[in-house]
């Protein structure tokens, strides 16, 4: 039989959430315009968050890794809600930046550097100015408040920026893409072809940053 390489050995028998996080990401990019059942691919969209929340919960422990998991897992409820009603996905991925929120602040970077700062408070107050501008609908703001605290909070905490900050970002500006289209720009093409593997991206990278960080034996978890 033919072997796999050592990295994909590995990733298959060490980290089977994590595989089973991609191949369910990649599948339901390709699948989303076929003829698949609806329930079918609901469940297939919400696969790859949920293996995700599977993953954290096996490999970290006590109260920051319940919250990444739980992370997560509402944002598995997001991904499937919006496809029934955009306020019950909405209402799923609010929690879910609340639960990170809550996750970050536990873990502050110590001594930020001005940029640092700067660059939270950019998150902070300009990923709602922009979903104002870009929906004029003060629901979407509401929801922007919350996805900018995520992302300024996972940029101020100790966790590493170019992982799960990174990831913060990117899941900032695939959201910004879906406001994008519901506004007067209308980029239905292009949002189609990126919201979903930057978000995915960016969810990928918060997760696994955020867990190897918490298992590293010089963090503080809990």
């Amino acid at each position: 039989m033919a072997q796999l390489p050592v990295s994909n050995r590995t990733l298959a028998h060490e980290r089977p959430w994590l595989l089973t996080a991609l191949v369910a990401a990649v599948a339901y990019y390709f699948l989303a315009d076929s003829q698949i059942g609806g329930a079918y691919l609901i469940l297939l969209k919400g696969a790859g968050a949920a293996a995700l929340a599977a993953y954290c919960w096996w490999r970290a422990q006590g109260v920051s890794g319940f919250l990444i998991g739980l992370v997560m897992a509402l944002s598995a409820v997001g991904d499937m809600g919006i496809e029934l009603d955009f306020l019950i996905g909405g209402a799923a991925f609010f929690a879910a930046h609340v639960a990170a929120i809550a996750l970050y602040l536990r873990h502050p970077r110590p001594s930020p550097v001005a940029s640092q700062k700067l660059a939270g408070l950019a998150l902070l107050v300009l990923t709602p100015v922009i979903s104002w501008f870009l929906t004029f609908d003060w629901s979407v703001v509401l929801y922007a408040v919350s996805l900018g605290g995520m992302a300024a909070a996972a940029w101020w905490s100790a966790f590493p920026r170019y992982r799960v900050g990174l990831g913060a970002v990117l899941f900032v500006i695939s959201d910004l893409l879906i406001f994008a289209r519901m506004g007067p720009l209308q980029l239905e093409q292009l949002g189609d072809l990126l919201v979903w593997p930057i978000y995915f991206a960016g969810q990928f990278l918060i997760a696994t940053g955020v867990v190897q960080t918490l298992r590293h034996p010089g963090f503080t978890a809990d």
